[in-house]
């Protein structure tokens, strides 16, 4: 029979889960949000490479292999992020399972919590790489003179005459 003691008692033990189920859901948004900028920003360099308008197509080529590397570790880290919550809402089911299921064994609680902070601790070891190499990336001018971001032509700076493109088949 459920107890509305033993029910209180399992939201009681829910709390911490939840909070860190807070957590996770703020890591996605801010890790989502990083995943845009580099896909914008991978964009913006596409587009100007398109329209020849480039003047260091090495420096954009290693740029954009850059963010690649980066977008793919933001994947990596919100995709264990969404395990990390599915862990714990594993842990906040086992916990009023417990308490309302008498057959029910508690072992699962411990393991998946477990499991979700492993998975969480994970993440933000590769929020913390992607940020190292986003840093990396930058390069300022005064030190590697030699090696400068590709940056767009000067607006009054015509761009080199494109080769004709094929036309497009249609269906």
């Amino acid at each position: 029979m459920i107890n509305s003691a033993n029910i209180v008692h399992s939201v009681q033990s829910a709390v911490a889960p939840v909070f860190m189920l807070t957590a996770v859901a703020a890591m996605i948004g801010a890790l989502a949000t990083r995943l845009a900028r580099i896909i914008d920003r991978a964009r913006w360099i596409e587009e100007r490479l398109d329209l020849q308008r480039i003047k260091n197509e090495e420096a954009a080529y290693w740029e954009l292999k850059r963010l690649g590397l980066r977008g793919s570790v933001v994947n990596w880290s919100i995709a264990l992020l969404v395990l990390c919550a599915l862990f714990i809402g594993a842990t906040v089911a086992g916990l009023f399972l417990d308490e309302i299921l008498d057959s029910f064994n508690g072992r699962l609680v411990p393991w998946s919590f477990l499991g979700g902070v492993f998975c969480f601790s994970v993440s933000l070891i590769c929020f913390l790489a992607e940020t190292l190499l986003a840093t990396h990336t930058l390069r300022f001018a005064k030190q590697h003179t030699q090696h400068k971001l590709p940056l767009e032509m000067p607006s009054g700076t015509p761009a080199p005459e494109a080769a004709p493109q094929p036309p497009l088949k249609t269906r």
